[in-house]
C-alpha cells in the first residue's frame, strides 16, 4: 500500500503543483488569509467523505475531517499565511500581492495537505481505513496578533486536538536538497521569545552631558553584557542566542533623550536556558541603575521550542525508509527558528519533518525575496504524510495515544 500511495501521489503531481503555485500568487498575512482559506474550502469539499469546518478557532482558519467507525485519530497540519517581503522570482506564478510572499513554503505545506486529504480520502473509500484523520489548515504561523497569539493557540482552543492521538507536520528546507529529509528526536526548534526595554535617564543638553543623565551612555554596558550571556553566562554546550533588532532614541543632534527603547529576540531550546537567558537579561538592564537611570523590561513568549515525539518520528522514519529508500535523513535539529506547531506538539504526541527543496542545488534561504523550491517536493511530502498516517490508524506501530489508548 504504502508503494502504491506514492504512485497515486506522483499522478496527482499537476494538481498539487497547480495549487501551489496558485497559492504563490496570492499570498496573504497571517491572520488575513481570506482568499487562502475560501480557496483551501473550495477543494476540500471537493474531496468525497470530508467534512469542512470554517473559522475554527479563528476566522481565516479550516479544518477538513475524513472519518470511518471506531479508531485512532491523528491531525495533519498546514500553516497557511506568507510574510511581508517584495518577491524577486521571474516566474510565472510570481507573487502578484504587491510587498507580500510566501518565502517560508506555506504554500508548499498547503498543497501537499491537499494532496495528502485527497490520497487519504481514497484510502476511506475504498475500505482501507477506520478512524480519523484531521487536516489542519491553520492561519498565523508567523506573526502573533496584539494578544500575543498565533494560529495555533487559537485552534487548540477551539478544541482542534480534544479527539485526537497524534499529530504531524512538515517544513521546507532549502538548506537540504530534494531527497534529503532533516528529522530529529526531541528538541528541533527554540522557544521564540522577545524581549522589549526601555532605559529612563534624565536627558538634558547635548553641550552639558554632565549636568543630566545620558540613556546612550547607559545602554553601552548593557549591549556588552546582553551580548556576553550565550557562552559566557550560559554553557557553550547549550544551544542560547540573544540578539538585538531594535534601538530607537532620540530625535535631534544636540539634545540627550530622556529614554532609548531596545527590542530583540532569545533564542532557545530548554526551559531551564529560557530560564537563564531571562535572568541574565534582567541583571543586564539592572546595571543602569548604577549610572542614575532606570529601566522598564518585559518579556513576551511568542512560541515554545519545538519537540518531536521519538514514538511519532519512528513512524515517519520507517516511512521514509519503505517508501523513498534513496533518500538520505539527517538527524539534527532545525535550528533556533521558531515554529508554532510546537504549542500543538505540547498538547499530543506529535513532530516536524524537514523537507529538502533546494532550487537546482542552489540555497535559497526561507524569509528571502529569492525563496522557492524543488517542486518534486510535493507528491514526496504528500506520500510520505498519507502513509504515516495510513500507518498510525492501522495500528502498524506502537504508541500511546493521548487519550490512552496503546496501538
Amino acid at each position: 500500500m504504502s508503494l502504491e500511495l506514492s504512485n497515486r501521489a506522483e499522478q496527482m503531481k499537476a494538481n498539487l503543483i497547480k495549487w501551489r503555485r496558485h497559492l504563490h500568487r496570492y499570498p496573504e498575512l497571517s491572520f488575513q488569509e481570506l482568499e487562502t482559506s475560501k480557496f483551501v474550502e473550495r477543494e476540500l469539499k471537493k474531496i468525497p467523505g470530508m467534512k469542512v469546518e470554517k473559522a475554527v478557532g479563528y476566522s481565516t482558519a479550516v479544518v477538513g475531517t475524513l472519518s470511518s467507525g471506531t479508531g485512532f485519530a491523528i491531525a495533519i497540519r498546514a500553516d497557511m499565511d506568507a510574510l511581508p517581503i517584495q518577491e524577486q522570482n521571474d516566474v510565472a506564478y510570481r507573487s502578484e500581492n504587491d510587498g507580500v510572499m510566501h518565502a517560508c513554503g506555506h504554500d508548499a505545506h498547503t498543497a501537499i495537505v491537499l494532496g495528502t486529504a485527497h490520497l487519504l480520502s481514497e484510502l476511506f473509500q475504498e475500505g482501507h481505513l477506520q478512524g480519523t484523520v484531521k487536516f489542519l489548515f491553520q492561519p498565523a504561523e508567523e506573526h502573533v496578533d496584539e494578544s500575543g497569539k498565533s494560529g495555533a493557540p487559537y485552534m487548540i482552543q477551539a478544541g482542534v486536538l480534544e479527539d485526537v492521538d497524534a499529530a504531524i507536520a512538515l517544513h521546507m528546507s532549502p538548506e537540504n536538497r530534494f531527497g534529503e529529509v532533516q528529522i530529529h528526536d526531541g528538541y528541533g526548534m527554540a522557544n521564540a521569545d522577545v524581549f522589549k526595554a526601555k532605559i529612563i535617564a534624565s536627558g538634558g543638553h547635548g553641550a552639558y552631558p554632565h549636568l543630566g543623565t545620558d540613556p546612550f551612555w547607559m545602554l553601552t554596558p548593557v549591549l556588552q553584557a546582553l551580548y556576553g550571556i550565550p557562552g559566557r553566562r550560559t554553557s557553550p554546550l547549550e544551544s542560547a542566542v540573544v540578539t538585538i533588532g531594535s534601538i530607537h532614541g532620540g530625535s535631534t543632534s544636540n539634545v540627550i533623550p530622556t529614554t532609548v527603547e531596545i527590542q530583540g529576540t532569545i533564542r532557545s531550546y530548554t526551559p531551564e536556558v529560557r530560564d537563564t537567558l531571562y535572568e541574565e537579561i534582567q541583571n543586564a538592564f539592572q546595571m543602569v541603575k548604577n549610572f542614575g537611570g532606570d529601566y522598564d523590561l518585559q518579556f513576551i513568549q511568542e512560541d515554545p521550542a519545538l519537540k518531536n515525539d521519538p514514538r511519532v518520528n519512528h513512524i515517519i522514519k520507517n516511512v521514509i525508509k519503505d517508501v523513498f529508500s534513496h533518500f538520505h535523513i539527517i538527524d539534527k535539529p532545525f535550528g533556533l527558528a521558531g515554529e508554532d506547531f510546537a504549542h500543538m506538539a505540547q498538547k499530543v504526541p506529535a513532530a516536524m519533518f524537514f523537507l529538502g527543496c533546494a532550487v537546482d542545488g542552489k540555497l535559497r534561504n526561507l524569509h528571502t525575496p529569492d525563496f522557492d523550491i524543488d517542486e518534486r517536493v510535493l507528491p514526496a511530502g504528500a506520500s510520505i504524510l498519507a502513509e504515516a498516517a495510513r500507518r498510525f490508524l492501522t495500528g502498524e506501530i506502537g504508541v500511546t495515544g493521548t487519550r490512552g489508548v496503546s496501538l
